[in-house]
C-alpha cells in the first residue's frame, strides 16, 4: 500500500509547473487530489501564466497514476472560490483533507506596478487557502500537513527595488510568519504546518524571456545586486525535487515536524 492511500491533498496552481509536480507526487504516493489554478492571466504580470489546457493536462498525468481527481479553475484571491473549489471536492473524494499545498504564485520580478498583485496572490492567497482548508480539517478529525510554497527569497533578503520584486520578497516573507502562527494554533488537532524555500526552480515561472532578463541584470547589478548561483554545481532545480521534499513533509516519516522552514536550494541560503 502506497504511504499516502486513502488521503485527499488539496494544491493550488496546480496547472503546471511544482504544482502540477506536487500533485503527481502525492498522486503517485496514493492520494486523491483537488486541484485549482487561475487559469488566466494578470495584467501586470509579463510572462504567460497557465491555462485550461495546462490543468487539463495535470488532471491527465494524476488520472494516469491510478489516483481520483477534481480539478477546477479558482483564483486564490477571491476567498469563496477557494472555499467552492475545496468543498466540492471534498464531497466528491469522500469527505476527508489531510493536506494542504498553498503553492499558487507569480513572479512579476521586473514588473514596477506588480506590488498589489504578487501581495494578493502569494500572501492573501496562502492565508485564504489556509483560513478556508483548516476548518474541514480539524471537522474531519485526522490531523494532516500543510505546506507553504515559499522562496528562498523568503529567508534572505534578494532581489531589487522593483515593485513586483520587493512584493516578492514580501510576501515570501510574510508566508513564514504566517506559517509559524497556524503552526501552533493546530498542533493541538495534529495538524503539522511547515513552509519549503526552493532557489530557481525550472517552471516556465523562471523559464521565460521577460524573468531570464531581470536575472541576467541582478547578477549584473555593478550596484551590489546579490549572487543569484547556487552552492552546489547546479543551475536550477527540477519540480520534482521540490515535491519530493513536500512529500516527506506530509507523510509520516515527518510525523513530529512542524513550523520549520526548509531550504530545497542547492545550499543557496547557506552560502549567503
Amino acid at each position: 500500500m502506497a504511504e499516502l492511500t486513502g488521503k485527499v491533498a488539496f494544491i493550488t496552481g496546480a496547472a503546471r509547473g511544482q504544482g502540477r509536480a506536487h500533485a503527481v507526487k502525492l498522486a503517485s504516493e496514493g492520494a486523491d487530489i483537488i486541484a485549482v489554478d487561475l487559469c488566466a492571466q494578470i495584467d501586470s504580470v509579463p510572462y504567460p501564466l497557465a491555462t485550461p489546457d495546462d490543468l487539463a493536462a495535470t488532471v491527465e498525468l494524476v488520472e494516469e497514476t491510478g489516483a481520483r481527481i477534481v480539478a477546477s479553475q479558482a483564483d486564490v484571491r477571491d476567498r469563496d472560490a477557494v472555499k467552492t473549489a475545496l468543498r466540492e471536492g471534498t464531497e466528491k473524494l469522500g469527505n476527508r483533507l489531510d493536506i494542504v499545498v498553498a503553492n499558487a504564485g507569480i513572479a512579476p520580478m521586473a514588473a514596477a506596478d506588480a506590488w498589489q498583485d504578487v501581495i494578493d496572490v502569494n500572501l492573501t492567497g496562502v492565508y485564504n487557502t489556509v483560513d478556508v482548508a483548516m476548518k474541514p480539517m480539524i471537522k474531519f478529525g485526522n490531523g494532516g500537513s500543510i505546506v507553504f510554497i515559499s522562496s528562498v527569497a523568503g529567508l534572505v533578503g534578494i532581489g531589487a527595488p522593483v515593485g513586483g520584486s520587493v512584493g516578492y520578497a514580501a510576501a515570501k516573507h510574510g508566508m513564514v510568519g504566517i506559517m509559524r502562527l497556524y503552526a501552533n494554533f493546530l498542533a493541538q488537532y495534529s495538524i503539522r504546518v511547515n513552509s519549503v524555500h526552493p532557489a530557481g526552480v525550472n517552471t516556465p515561472m523562471i523559464d521565460n524571456d521577460f524573468t531570464r532578463s531581470w536575472l541576467e541584470g541582478v547578477a549584473q547589478d555593478s550596484q551590489g545586486g546579490p549572487d543569484m548561483g547556487n552552492a552546489l554545481p547546479v543551475q536550477a532545480l527540477e519540480p520534482e525535487d521540490i515535491a519530493n521534499a513536500v512529500f516527506w513533509l506530509v507523510s509520516d516519516a515527518a510525523r513530529y515536524v512542524t513550523g520549520v522552514t526548509l531550504p530545497v536550494d542547492a545550499g543557496y541560503v547557506n552560502k549567503r
